[in-house]
C-alpha cells in the first residue's frame, strides 16, 4: 500500500510573524538613519520588510548616500538598538506560543528560517520564552543569498532531514512567502493588518489575519494540499 504524503516539518519566520518586533526595528531604523541625514517613518520602512540587515543598509546607502560612518557601523548600530528594544518591549504576537504548541503536538519537527542572525534569534526567544520549541534555527545571515531566495528555507529543510515538498511554512511577509514557494513548501501568511490585502499574498496557500485563527482544521487543509501536491 502505498503511504499517505503526510506535513513532516513546520518552519516558522520570526520577526513580525512571532514576535512584534517590526515596530521595533522602525524606530532603530529611524534613528540610526537619521543620525546620518535619512528621514523615514513607518511607511517608508515597509518597503524594506523582510529585508536582511546588511541589505537595509545598503538600500538606503544607494537611495541617498552618507558620509561618515561606515555601512558596517551603521549595521551595528541598528543591530544593538534593535536588540536593546527587544530585551525591553517585545511581545510574543497573539497566537504564536499557542501555534507552536499545537505544531509541536502533531509530532512534526519545527524549524525557524529568519533574517536575524542568532544573538538577535537568542535574544526573542528568551524574551518570548520560545526557546524549547526548535530542532533547527537557520539564520540568512550566514547564507549567501537572503528571502526572497529559497537558500534559507531549503538549509532548514536539509538539517531537519525533511522534504521540502512535506514542509509548512509560516511567514508575514511577501518576500518570505515567495521564498517559501519558491523552496516548493506549502505556505501560510499572516501579514500585517496593513498589507493582509496586497494581491502577492494570493500565492500563499492559506493567508490568515492572525495566528489567533490557526487550529486543527486549518492544519488537517494543509496536510490536505500537501496529499493532493503528491497525488498530480
Amino acid at each position: 500500500m502505498t503511504q499517505v504524503p503526510m506535513i513532516q516539518a513546520a518552519i516558522f519566520d520570526m520577526d513580525g510573524l512571532l514576535v512584534d518586533s517590526e515596530p521595533l526595528w522602525t524606530q532603530a531604523e529611524i534613528e540610526v538613519f537619521g543620525s546620518v541625514g535619512i528621514d523615514l517613518d513607518e511607511h517608508s520602512c515597509r518597503q524594506t520588510l523582510g529585508m536582511g540587515l546588511d541589505e537595509v543598509v545598503d538600500f538606503r546607502f544607494s537611495q541617498k548616500p552618507w558620509t561618515g560612518p561606515t555601512k558596517d557601523h551603521i549595521s551595528q548600530s541598528i543591530h544593538s538598538r534593535v536588540r536593546e528594544l527587544i530585551s525591553q518591549k517585545a511581545k510574543a504576537k497573539p497566537g504564536a506560543l499557542e501555534t507552536l504548541e499545537l505544531v509541536k503536538k502533531q509530532g512534526v519537527r519545527i524549524g525557524l528560517a529568519t533574517a536575524s542572525d542568532h544573538e538577535l534569534i537568542e535574544t526573542v526567544l528568551e524574551r518570548i520564552g520560545a526557546q524549547g520549541f526548535f530542532d533547527s534555527m537557520q539564520s540568512a545571515s550566514e547564507l549567501e543569498f537572503s528571502k526572497p531566495h529559497p537558500m534559507v528555507y531549503l538549509a532548514v529543510a536539509q538539517d531537519l532531514q525533511v522534504m521540502p515538498g512535506l514542509c509548512v511554512a509560516f511567514e508575514d511577509s511577501l518576500l518570505g512567502i515567495i521564498a517559501a514557494k519558491a523552496a516548493n513548501m506549502i505556505s501560510v501568511a499572516v501579514p500585517d493588518s496593513a498589507a493582509f490585502e496586497h494581491p502577492g499574498f494570493g500565492i500563499s496557500d492559506l493567508k490568515l489575519k492572525s495566528l489567533l485563527d490557526f487550529d486543527k482544521d486549518k492544519w488537517k487543509q494543509l496536510g490536505e494540499i500537501v496529499r493532493l501536491q503528491f497525488a498530480r
